[in-house]
C-alpha cells in the first residue's frame, strides 16, 4: 500500500502543493519524496511508501538507467513481475515489483503495459522524450486512483480525493472541485505535455483487463483440469483459489488475515495460513475479528483459528465507541454510502488495533466473493439465472465504488495493506465462464453453493462454517438481540430531524437521501468535502429486484438470523 500524488501545470510558487501531497502519508508511512521532474516545468511528484516488498532500493519516483526519461509512480503489487522478467528478459535495477512496468512501457508502448500485468496497480509515467503522460488502473479497482484536468492544463492525480480536494477549493471565486472525478478501473488514459508542463485533455480508454480464457487452460503457470464434471469445475475453482492466495504472499513483511468467521475471510485466512507454513513461515499467521460482545462472528472466527493454529486476535468494541469513529472513518471512507459507512467502521477500528498493536502489515481479505460467487442474499430472488449472472457481473464491476473502497480506505487510513485474493484474474475468468446456474444459489436457498461445495472435503475450515449461511453484516458483527443496525438508527434518530428529512430534496437534489441513516452521512461527507464532491458516489448500494430503501439483509422478508 503506498499514496501515489501528482500535480502539472500549477504555479510551482504554490504553497498549498506540499501540503496537500502530505495528506495522504497515512498510506506510506516509511518513506517519502516530493520532488520536481526534470525537464518540465511546473511538474511535480511526491510518494509516499509502506515497504512491503524489497528495501530503500525501490524508493519511488522511479527512473532507471536504462530509461532515464521515464519516470514511474505506482501503488501496487505486480505478481507475475518475475515470471515477465524472465519470459522478455528484462534487466532489473530495483528490488521493486513494479519496476517491470517501465520495462514493458519501453518494450510495447503506453497502450499496451497493462494488459501484460497480473496484480493490482495505479500508476503514471512521465515521458520526457515524447512529452506524454500514461495514467492506468487495475481490473476491478483494487487501488484508488482520483484526477482532475482543467481547461486551462492543469491537471491532478492521487490515490485519494483529499489530496487534491484542496487545490480545487474556491481560490479567487471560481470552485472547481466538480473537476475532480474517480479514474475508472481497467482503463488506461494517454496524455500530451505541453508548454510549462501543461497538460493537453484526453478520456480514458479501456484497455482489455483480462481474456475471456476457456475453461481449460494453462494461466500464469497453473494447469488446469480438463472436463465439464462437477468434480473437475471443483478441483479446478480450488488450484486457482490457492493459486490466488499464494501469489499474494510476495512480501518481506508479516501476512495475516481478517477473520469474521463466514465463509470467504475463513478460506483465506485458512489458505494463508497453510501456505505459509508449507513456504517455511517460522510464525504462525496473525488473524483478526471484530464483534461486540455476544457477537455470532467471534465466535465462528475462534472456531476456525483453533483449527488453523493461527495467532488470533479478538477485538470487542463498544456501542460508543462505533458511533465515536462514525466521523473520522467518512472522512477516510470519501464516502457517504450507507452500507459502506456502516460496514466500514468495525473495519476501521480493528485496523487501528492491527496497526498499533502488531508486526502485521500486509492484511488478507475475503473481499470479492459475494459480488463473484452470488452470495448476497438477496440473489435467492433472482428472477432468471441469467439475470443473476449479469448482476454478479455489474457488482463486480463497481466494487470501486464500495467494498473494495471500504476495505483499502479503512486499511490504508492506518498504514496497512489489503490484498484480496477472490478478485484474482485467473479466478475471476475462469469462475464467470462456468454456466450461470452453476454459479446462482442452490435450490434450498444456500448461497455461494459451488464455492461450498468445492471446498467440502477440503478440512480446510470446520465444517460448520464452511456451511454457515450468510448474516447481515449488522447481526453478525453485534449481539444478536440488538444488531449494529439497530444501534446506528437509535443514534441518528435524536441528531436528524424529521423535517430534514423532509426537505432533503431540496437541500441535496443529486442522489436525495431517503433515510434519516443516509441523510447523516451525506452531512457529515459534505462537511467534510463540500456538496459537489456528492457526486463521486453515482448511486446508492442497495439490493436488487426487491423494493428497498435500506441495504440492510434485515429488511428482506427472506432473511433469517438466529436469535440468541
Amino acid at each position: 500500500m503506498c499514496g501515489i500524488w501528482a500535480l502539472f501545470g500549477y504555479d510551482a510558487n504554490d504553497v498549498r502543493q506540499f501540503t496537500c501531497a502530505q495528506t495522504i502519508a497515512h498510506r506510506g508511512p516509511d518513506n517519502f519524496r516530493f520532488e520536481n521532474v526534470s525537464g518540465l516545468r511546473s511538474a511535480k511528484l511526491a510518494f509516499h511508501r509502506l515497504e512491503v516488498v524489497g528495501d530503500v532500493g525501490g524508493m519511488q519516483p522511479m527512473r532507471l538507467h536504462q530509461y532515464p526519461h521515464l519516470t514511474l509512480i505506482c501503488n501496487g503489487e505486480i505478481y507475475n513481475c518475475q515470471k515477465l522478467k524472465e519470459e522478455f528478459g528484462f534487466n532489473h535495477e530495483t528490488p521493486s515489483d513494479c519496476e517491470v512496468i517501465l520495462h514493458l512501457y519501453n518494450k510495447f508502448g503506453p497502450e499496451e503495459t497493462s494488459k501484460y500485468l497480473d496484480g493490482v496497480f495505479a500508476y503514471v509515467i512521465v515521458n520526457t522524450r515524447d512529452n506524454t503522460l500514461l495514467l492506468s488502473r487495475d481490473t476491478y479497482g483494487v487501488r484508488p486512483m482520483f484526477y482532475f484536468m482543467t481547461n486551462n492544463g492543469m491537471m491532478g492525480v492521487c490515490s485519494e480525493a483529499k489530496g487534491l480536494y484542496d487545490l480545487l477549493k474556491k481560490k479567487n471565486g471560481e470552485d472547481k472541485t466538480k473537476l475532480l472525478r474517480v479514474f475508472p478501473p481497467a482503463h488506461s488514459m494517454v496524455c500530451d505535455v505541453i508548454k510549462n508542463g501543461k497538460i493537453a485533455p484526453a478520456t480514458p480508454k479501456m484497455f482489455h483487463s483480462f481474456p475471456e480464457l476457456p475453461r481449460h487452460f494453462m494461466y500464469q503457470g497453473v494447469v488446469l483440469e480438463k472436463g465439464e464434471s462437477d468434480d473437475v469445475i471443483k478441483k479446478n475453482i480450488r488450484t486457482l483459489m490457492i493459486n490466488a492466495v499464494e501469489k499474494r504472499l510476495m512480501s518481506s513483511r508479516r501476512v495475516g488475515s481478517l477473520l469474521s468467521g463466514g465463509l470467504d475471510s475463513s478460506l483465506v485466512a485458512a489458505i494463508t495460513a497453510k501456505k505459509l507454513r508449507e513456504n517455511g513461515s517460522k510464525q504462525p499467521i496473525q488473524t483478526f475479528s471484530i464483534g461486540m460482545e455476544t457477537s455470532p462472528d467471534i465466535v465462528a472466527a475462534r472456531k476456525v483459528a483453533e483449527q488453523i493454529e493461527s495467532e488470533h486476535h479478538e477485538v470487542i468494541f463498544s456501542p460508543e465507541e462505533g458511533l465515536d469513529a462514525i466521523e473520522e472513518t467518512i472522512y477516510a471512507l470519501e464516502s457517504y454510502d450507507v452500507t459502506t459507512v456502516r460496514a466500514s467502521i468495525p473495519m476501521y477500528l480493528l485496523s487501528k488495533y492491527i496497526s498499533q498493536n502488531t508486526d502485521t502489515i500486509v492484511i488478507m481479505s475475503g473481499e470479492g466473493a459475494d459480488e463473484l460467487a452470488q452470495g448476497y442474499i438477496y440473489f435467492y430472488k433472482q428472477p432468471t439465472q441469467e439475470e443473476g449472472d449479469v448482476e454478479s457481473r455489474r457488482l463486480l464491476s463497481d466494487l470501486y465504488l464500495f467494498d473494495v473502497l471500504r476495505t483499502d480506505r479503512s486499511t490504508a487510513a492506518h498504514g496497512l495493506e489489503v490484498r484480496a485474493p477472490f478478485l484474482d484474474h485467473a479466478l475471476t475468468s475462469y469462475y464467470l465462464s462456468l454456466p450461470a446456474e452453476k454459479r446462482a444459489p442452490s435450490e434450498g436457498n444456500i448461497e455461494k453453493f459451488l464455492l461450498r461445495s468445492a471446498f467440502d472435503e477440503s478440512d480446510l475450515i470446520p465444517s460448520e462454517i464452511l456451511w454457515r449461511r450468510k448474516e447481515a453484516f449488522s447481526d453478525g458483527v453485534a449481539s444478536k438481540r440488538r444488531s449494529w443496525f439497530e444501534i446506528l438508527q437509535e443514534h441518528i434518530e435524536s441528531r436528524v430531524s424529521d423535517d430534514a428529512l423532509a426537505k432533503a430534496k431540496e437541500t441535496h437534489p443529486f442522489h436525495t437521501p431517503k433515510t434519516k441513516e443516509a441523510l447523516y452521512y451525506r452531512q457529515i461527507f459534505e462537511s467534510k468535502f463540500g456538496p459537489q464532491l456528492s457526486k463521486l458516489i453515482p448511486y446508492q448500494w442497495l439490493p436488487k429486484w426487491i423494493e428497498a430503501v435500506d441495504p440492510s439483509a434485515r429488511v428482506l422478508t427472506h432473511y433469517q438470523n438466529d436469535e440468541a
